[in-house]
């Protein structure tokens, strides 16, 4: 295992957490007079590249103070659990809709099998996760500033991609950690350093008009940065949020023009999307495309066509 770390401003560094495939899912660290913040866990596997990370800063486990998910989907917290266990003067922060997964994850290891079935789900998240005790756990509320050896760090609630999505503002890099609020931009497709953002419309609990709402919360402190758990450091935030705010309205769209229902209107829906962000990509992205994003559009189909139900049933 080579370990990959990188060095961002203002002592933040990502891990690239080995989640599936290289430059998928990271997890930050924010460090301050030796103590550190931890922003998102990957899987189980993904220790062992945090530790030696520590270590390459000159760290100890005992100098992790908080872990920070931004949810509980496993790409962000299926880790947590074997952090915690190594860490052993870390609190768990997470949302209060969320923080029951963390103490009993059983629920969220099954429902994450439906999904992916028994083979994968052993492959990506191992046999099982680890649960957290109660008391190690911290449920923040809307607003709630942590101190980090003196840097204030704050939890936003940030729903739309889940509803117990939170984001961390960094006051003093002036720098929000959006697991996927903020949504998804793999460097691979990238042209001449610039990002292509993508929506994370993931099911099962997405709103377009609630994620957008929060987008431009975030927006509204006038970051200089943005850290996305897929993957890392984005800059010209404005221009990044108002693209992604329209690619949300895109996605909704297509979803609503979709013919059929139930699974042969989600098949309308993977292949719109897949057409649209075919368009939409740099050139030099377009082969890559695909591949890259073969999942993400499958489970962006499924959560919005499961929002759509959701509005027709609620009618």
């Amino acid at each position: 295992m080579k370990n990959r770390l990188i060095a961002w401003p203002d002592n933040i560094y990502a891990v690239d957490s080995g989640y599936a495939r290289k430059g998928l899912a990271a997890v930050h660290l924010i460090v301050e007079a030796g103590r550190v913040a931890v922003v998102d866990t990957a899987h189980n596997r993904s220790l062992p590249r945090f530790l030696a990370a520590l270590s390459e800063l000159g760290l100890k486990p005992d100098a992790v103070d908080y872990i920070f998910l931004t949810h509980v989907h496993l790409d962000h917290a299926g880790g947590a659990g074997a952090y915690m266990a190594r860490l052993p003067n870390a609190k768990l922060v997470v949302h209060p809709e969320g923080a029951f997964h963390m103490t009993d994850p059983s629920k969220l290891y099954a429902s994450t099998r439906a999904v992916y079935g028994w083979l994968k789900t052993v492959y990506l998240y191992g046999r099982k996760l680890i649960p957290v005790p109660a008391d190690r756990l911290i449920k923040p509320e809307d607003g709630q500033v942590f101190s980090l050896a003196g840097r204030p760090l704050q939890c936003l609630h940030t729903p739309g991609h889940a509803r117990h999505h939170l984001c961390l503002w960094d006051e003093r890099a002036r720098a929000c950690f959006t697991g996927d609020t903020f949504g998804i931009a793999y460097r691979v497709l990238y042209q001449d350093g610039v990002p292509f953002l993508i929506p994370a419309t993931t099911p099962t609990q997405f709103d377009p008009e609630r994620l957008k709402a929060s987008i431009r919360r975030l927006l509204a402190l006038e970051p200089e940065a943005m850290y996305l758990t897929h993957f890392s450091r984005v800059d010209d935030v404005g221009r990044l949020g108002e693209q992604l705010l329209r690619r949300i309205d895109d996605f909704v769209a297509l979803a609503e023009a979709a013919p059929g229902t139930g699974t042969d209107r989600k098949v309308a829906i993977h292949d719109a999307i897949g057409r649209y962000l075919l368009a939409e990509a740099p050139t030099a992205s377009r082969k890559a495309l695909g591949p890259m994003l073969n999942i993400d559009m499958e489970l962006n189909a499924q959560g919005l066509a499961l929002w759509l139900e959701r509005r027709v049933s609620a009618r």
